[in-house]
């Protein structure tokens, strides 16, 4: 039997439930949203407390982009006012902040403002959030193909460990639980690669309401958990 290293080293989380949220409250949308973001750094500074070295944070998928423009727009323009208010704040908790996803695409003064987060905060030794923005996991390996095509790199070369150096996540340990708020139970193109022996952890709280209470039954449940990893 082998059980669960605790605390788990990294963390992953689908953030959903922002629209409900709103809904239930009759607001809009965006409200929901805008929620959701306020929630991220408290919810942050609990699990560093509780030792968890990486956390990842899905945010906006490569799907997200079908959603219609004024919303699109409004999660773009939140990004950025999150970016302006809370980089120096994290910068002085000693938090690092990485990007995973296709930043290019980003307008400009969004990827500007990304960028110098990721400058400032590079040799922070607190925790490390992995913001995926823009991020889709089947994209993730694809690109990762390509990259490893451009690089010719030989096949007899091409191993688990070659293509995890070419992902967005190269140098990041993979999820040892991944948490979905919100009520689904699926894993919508996140770190597909990466949860392979993740532990998976659904909760029917929307991302907003998601607090410490909550984030204590996850790793409660997730310190119950046998991890095997192919073995008996």
């Amino acid at each position: 039997m082998i059980q669960s290293n605790y605390p788990p080293l990294h963390v992953a989380i689908i953030l959903d439930g922002n629209g409900r949220w709103a809904k239930k409250r009759h607001l809009p949308r965006l409200m929901g949203h805008k929620a959701g973001a306020d929630n991220i750094r408290p919810v942050v500074r609990i699990f560093a407390k509780h030792g968890v070295k990486y956390l990842t944070l899905y945010a906006f998928s490569t799907e997200n982009w079908k959603r219609s423009k004024i919303e699109v727009a409004g999660l773009l323009n939140l990004l950025a006012r999150k970016l302006d208010t809370e980089t120096q704040a994290c910068h002085q908790e000693n938090m690092r902040l990485i990007h995973l996803g296709r930043l290019y695409r980003l307008p400009q003064k969004l990827r500007k403002k990304m960028e110098v987060a990721i400058e400032l905060t590079k040799n922070n030794t607190g925790i490390v959030i992995c913001l995926a923005f823009d991020y889709g996991g089947r994209d993730e390996i694809v690109q990762a193909i390509r990259r490893i095509v451009n690089a010719n790199v030989p096949d007899s070369k091409i191993d688990e460990v070659a293509v995890g150096q070419y992902l967005y996540t190269h140098g990041v340990p993979d999820p040892d639980l991944l948490i979905r708020t919100g009520g689904e139970v699926r894993l919508s193109n996140f770190l597909l690669w990466q949860t392979a022996y993740s532990e998976l952890y659904f909760t029917p709280v929307l991302w907003p309401d998601f607090g410490p209470k909550d984030i204590e039954e996850a790793l409660s449940e997730y310190k119950r958990r046998e991890r095997r990893f192919g073995n008996v």
